[in-house]
């Protein structure tokens, strides 16, 4: 089967990529290496050294034998992505190829609008080329749980049946977002059900919880192939944070009371997801909806499970907590499904295992390559 993965120089798409390659999918990688220059205006790097683009497939062939052809250009430029679809002929389409940062895009108008351009309309664009020339290929697009935000209910995967004055439908669960990057996800979300009921497309969303992790098992061949680890206030996650923090003697930022819960899961339950996505594929006419996590943990029980890992390795941890620069609820319910994928025959890792090999011990390699001025937040969604 041939898989592009759009995005492929990314996180998420790189660690894809490689795992399909490796499990014998002919893959090609299409990015239009933005996420690069987006660290150089930033003037924030990952914390782990990543190669040039050629360099890291050149690697992967040489550690593997397998090629992964290569497509540089943008989706939001439709006779770009055409072209590349034509020379590949993929039988699926996995999309990561989106501007994937909440405080990125509500640094000020320009960058919202460039998330909401950057991620609609390349949405839009590989929709309306699967409807004129690939009908029958499968979108496998990353969504997030962030579609949802916190509402008082249990979180269903995608769909909500309600009765209502004696009425009953199944209907798309509500959505909340939190930021405009969220945003986008939603139009992309109704995008992609409107076209699979108007042309018979197929599709499958995954709605993603926070991914953590550096390693795979092809990840860790060799160094040149290893993948991203951003701790910086724009991309960082709070997980990566708090292990960075650990390893320099920075104090664990929590943002607000640390109560604000939400569902992760490692990097290696990622690229499993999404074979099993790939291998199970949507019916015609319809978008299908997983969760894609595998725990929920709150920001405070992220802290101090660093924290008790740090100071078994001997590292002197304390936790602080900050002004939440975001709008949100920081105390709430919090209970999603994730049961779909489990169905499929996903088995979990768990944070437990992951927390020391796939974080701290890359957080004390690189600790030369931190940044302390890129740790606290730069980025408010409050009104100045």
């Amino acid at each position: 089967m041939k898989v592009l993965v759009i995005g492929g120089d990314g996180y998420c798409g790189w660690a894809t990529a490689l795992y399909l390659s490796n499990k014998g999918y002919q893959v090609g990688i299409l990015d239009s290496l933005v996420r690069r220059y987006w660290d150089l205006q930033l003037k924030a790097e990952t914390l782990t050294p990543i190669a040039p683009i050629e360099k890291r497939l050149e690697c992967w062939k040489g550690e593997t034998g397998k090629s992964i052809e290569l497509f540089l250009g943008d989706i939001t430029n439709y006779d770009f992505l055409l072209g590349a679809l034509k020379k590949f002929e993929p039988d699926t389409i996995v999309h990561f190829g989106e501007q994937r940062s909440a405080p990125f895009s509500m640094i000020d108008r320009e960058h919202a609008v460039m998330t909401q351009v950057n991620n609609v309309v390349g949405t839009l664009n590989i929709l309306y080329a699967m409807k004129e020339h690939f009908p029958d290929c499968h979108l496998v697009k990353l969504g997030t749980m962030g579609e949802y935000g916190t509402p008082n209910i249990d979180i269903e995967e995608g769909y909500i049946t309600i009765e209502h004055n004696g009425r009953t439908d199944t209907l798309p669960y509500p959505k909340q977002p939190g930021s405009y990057y969220h945003l986008s996800k939603v139009h992309d979300t109704h995008n992609i059900q409107f076209a699979c009921k108007i042309w018979g497309l197929r599709a499958t969303d995954l709605n993603q919880g926070i991914v953590y992790g550096v390693l795979t098992d092809e990840t860790k061949m060799h160094e040149t192939l290893i993948n991203r680890l951003d701790y910086d206030g724009v991309f960082g996650t709070a997980l990566n944070r708090f292990c960075i923090q650990a390893a320099v003697g920075h104090p664990l930022t929590v943002y607000g009371t640390g109560g604000q819960t939400r569902g992760f899961l490692d990097i290696r339950d990622t690229v499993r997801c999404m074979e099993l996505a790939i291998a199970n594929p949507a019916e015609p006419g319809q978008l299908r909806v997983f969760n894609q996590f595998t725990e929920m943990f709150s920001i405070e029980e992220l802290a101090l499970k660093v924290k008790d890992a740090a100071t078994a390795m001997g590292l002197k941890v304390e936790i602080n907590n900050l002004d939440n620069p975001r709008f949100e609820l920081e105390e709430h319910y919090f209970n999603a499904k994730n049961t779909k994928l489990i169905d499929l025959g996903l088995e979990p890792h768990n944070l437990s295992d992951s927390l020391i090999d796939s974080l701290l011990n890359f957080a004390i390699r690189y600790k030369d390559r931190v940044d302390e001025s890129q740790i606290l937040p730069k980025v408010s969604w409050h009104r100045k």
